[in-house]
């Protein structure tokens, strides 16, 4: 009875970390599909290749859904054969993982670059581009306290006089703030916001292993838990 009791809590402890673990895969979704239509209206729409974390996200979530999914009934209903591919498939996705984090390593230094190339795509189309698409840039200076991607110098082609900058770039912004302000520190933004970009988007890679560290600690857990409940099913314990 001792060990019925031990199969039946790691039944339980099974559905349960499988019903977090849907409800981790359905956020990834929701958050990937934010960020996608968040880079359509900002910096990153001009680079396809900054699509690529909001794309990895949307399908690591929708792949974890579907996991979950397995597990769940495979542990309700204490089927061994989808317990195994709950727990199979399980390794493969931290295989992936693993991939993925060599992989951003291996590349972290193009981020500037990414970075580099969307904001003087930015610049260059501002004058031409939507109310949406300006509001975008406007917004991201105002936000970071910065002034195109090197310096307010960046913006010598915004207007004829060639000293006026977006009164985005103001310390205090009011209208008609940037006109003929350019190199006035006391009303503009001086720093560019190349630095304050990729300052701000590695400051929240932080949370993103949190999350990552989080996760790989559930999918170990989940594979444990899976492996013990196998174990017992093929033992032919009665654990309901």
């Amino acid at each position: 009875m001792g060990v019925e009791g031990g199969m039946k809590c790691v039944k339980f402890l099974l559905f349960f970390f499988n019903f977090i673990f849907w409800l981790c895969g359905l956020a990834l979704v929701v958050v990937g599909v934010l960020v996608q239509v968040g880079l359509h209206k900002t910096l990153m729409m001009k680079n396809a290749s900054a699509s690529g974390p909001a794309i990895v996200l949307i399908a690591v979530g929708v792949v974890i859904f579907f996991i979950a999914f397995f597990g769940c009934c495979g542990a309700w209903k204490e089927n061994h054969c989808m317990v195994a591919t709950f727990t199979v498939l399980l390794v493969l996705v931290i295989l992936v993982e693993i991939a993925a984090v060599i992989a951003g390593y291996v590349f972290r230094n193009k981020l500037t670059d990414v970075v580099q190339d969307s904001l003087k795509n930015m610049i260059s189309d501002y004058e031409n581009g939507t109310a949406e698409f300006q509001h975008s840039l406007d917004k991201l200076q105002e936000d970071l306290k910065c002034c195109g991607f090197n310096g307010s110098s960046d913006w010598k082609d915004f207007s004829s006089d060639k000293k006026s900058v977006p009164d985005s770039c103001c310390v205090k912004v009011t209208p008609k703030c940037g006109v003929g302000a350019m190199t006035d520190a006391a009303k503009v933004h001086q720093e560019g916001c190349g630095e304050a970009l990729v300052a701000y988007l590695k400051k929240n890679m932080l949370w993103v292993i949190v999350a990552a560290i989080v996760i790989a600690v559930l999918q170990i857990m989940g594979i444990a838990f899976a492996c013990l409940l196998m174990r017992g099913i093929r033992s032919g314990y009665e654990v309901m």
